[in-house]
């Protein structure tokens, strides 16, 4: 069966006939997920240190931004887009709350589940470190053109489908 893979050291993970290949001989600046995990690190980083000076913190960040284009989330699907565990999405909720930046509202159907929005305040803070995040982005993607992002892009969704375990 073919994978798609056209470099020779990527297999069929099914194919038990065929030995798998050493980090060694693949080597880390050809494997993706180390690649990709350096690339989210120095932009977490990045990020983090532009937020520091308007207390935002990178998940309330990625929370705000989320919120800003939904209209309503519970915390778990929240969670999920924000990319981050419950329990910390549930503190970081806390504390913006606390700053007005979002709203927690219980559901009329279900007293259970809490809808989060975001409020007037949080979009203005969102609106304030928008261009910091937008800038950060075209400085990450410099010199990749338009047709390449968006091949990029459809990439990472594939990858995404590959390992998804929610359906958002």
């Amino acid at each position: 069966m073919d994978n798609g893979f056209s470099v020779e050291f990527l297999g069929n993970p099914d194919d038990q006939t065929k030995r798998i290949p050493s980090l060694g001989e693949i080597g880390l600046n050809n494997f993706a997920p180390y690649i990709m995990n350096r690339i989210m690190a120095r932009w977490n980083s990045n990020l983090a240190e532009d937020m520091k000076a308007r207390d935002v913190t990178t998940v309330k960040m990625r929370a705000l931004a989320v919120l800003n284009v939904s209209s309503s989330l519970t915390i778990n699907e929240l969670s999920v887009f924000a990319v981050t565990e419950q329990s910390t999405m549930s503190r970081t909720l806390d504390s913006l709350e606390e700053q007005g930046l979002v709203r927690r509202v219980p559901r009329a159907d279900d007293m259970r589940v809490r809808d989060v929005t975001i409020t007037d305040e949080g979009r203005a803070v969102f609106e304030d470190v928008w261009p910091i995040m937008y800038n950060d982005m075209c400085r990450m993607f410099k010199d990749i053109d338009d047709e390449e992002y968006r091949t990029f892009v459809t990439t990472l969704h594939k990858i995404l489908r590959n390992i998804r375990r929610h359906d958002i």
